[in-house]
């Protein structure tokens, strides 16, 4: 009988422990990882070699670029088809231009270890203003009402353009886990798109959560890129630039120093 009584109590402390375990388990979050972002080269065009691509983008069916290293860095229009710049305007040499973007006619272009804002006026390419920021200047894009900058961490920073003010920070994740090294970012249909520096990896991120909850990888084009450029190799012709033509709902990408740009789909 005290054997009968001991097994029952084994089995009901059994069954708890279970009970509570598999609680546990519901209780829990599942993390998701972000899904593949599929893509495919639709069109590809030259680009500028001496172009170290800091901002891409396009704005009413025009192609900008912003450029980097110092003395060499520059704002300027470049045609799509050709590769060839229509207008531009050189930064001191003191400054090392950053991210590129563009909101209701006007320009605004980061520098990197100067913590500078630069304003334009697009019709003219003339410089209005500047402003101070806290960190470091890398990818800069917009959502139609803030300005959303990336400065070399996981973190994403949203500025009302109006004086330039810090509204709230975002720390992007992925799979539950801080990403690192965003660089120049895309704003396409709600989703902020951000190469990794010095990876293959294009990431889709939720702006509002920061969950990167896709993520593109372009080696191939990277390694194509690296065998069309062996006396640049192994130095930093990394993926960098990403531009969305919000009117015809197209998609290119290049990097620093490569000789062509393309247009790809993505599909998830």
């Amino acid at each position: 009988m005290k054997n009968y009584v001991f097994a029952s109590l084994l089995v009901t402390l059994a069954a708890c422990n279970s009970n509570s375990t598999n609680n546990g388990q519901q209780n829990e979050k599942p993390v998701n990882a972000p899904r593949n972002l599929n893509y495919s080269i639709v069109a590809s065009y030259p680009h500028d070699t001496s172009s170290y691509t800091q901002g891409l983008l396009l704005y009413n069916g025009n192609l900008y670029e912003g450029t980097g290293n110092y003395g060499k860095s520059k704002f300027k229009q470049v045609d799509l088809k050709t590769g060839r710049t229509l207008k531009e305007i050189a930064l001191d040499e003191k400054y090392f231009g950053e991210g590129l973007t563009i909101l209701r006619d006007t320009a605004y272009q980061l520098t990197w270890r100067e913590k500078k804002v630069f304003v334009y006026t697009l019709k003219d390419f003339k410089k209005i203003k500047e402003y101070d920021v806290d960190f470091q200047g890398w990818g800069l894009t917009n959502n139609g009402k803030q300005l959303i900058i990336s400065n070399g961490t996981g973190d994403l920073f949203f500025y009302n353009p109006n004086g330039f003010t810090l509204e709230r920070s975002q720390t992007v994740t992925e799979g539950g886990t801080p990403t690192f090294n965003l660089n120049e970012l895309e704003y396409i249909d709600g989703y902020v798109y951000a190469n990794q520096y010095e990876y293959p990896y294009i990431f889709k991120i939720d702006p509002a959560t920061g969950e990167i909850v896709a993520k593109a990888d372009v080696t191939s084009i990277w390694d194509k890129i690296k065998k069309a450029m062996p006396d640049k190799y192994p130095t930093d012709i990394v993926p960098n630039g990403i531009a969305y033509d919000s009117a015809i709902k197209k998609i290119y990408i290049t990097g620093k120093w490569w000789p062509e740009l393309y247009e790809i789909s993505l599909a998830e």
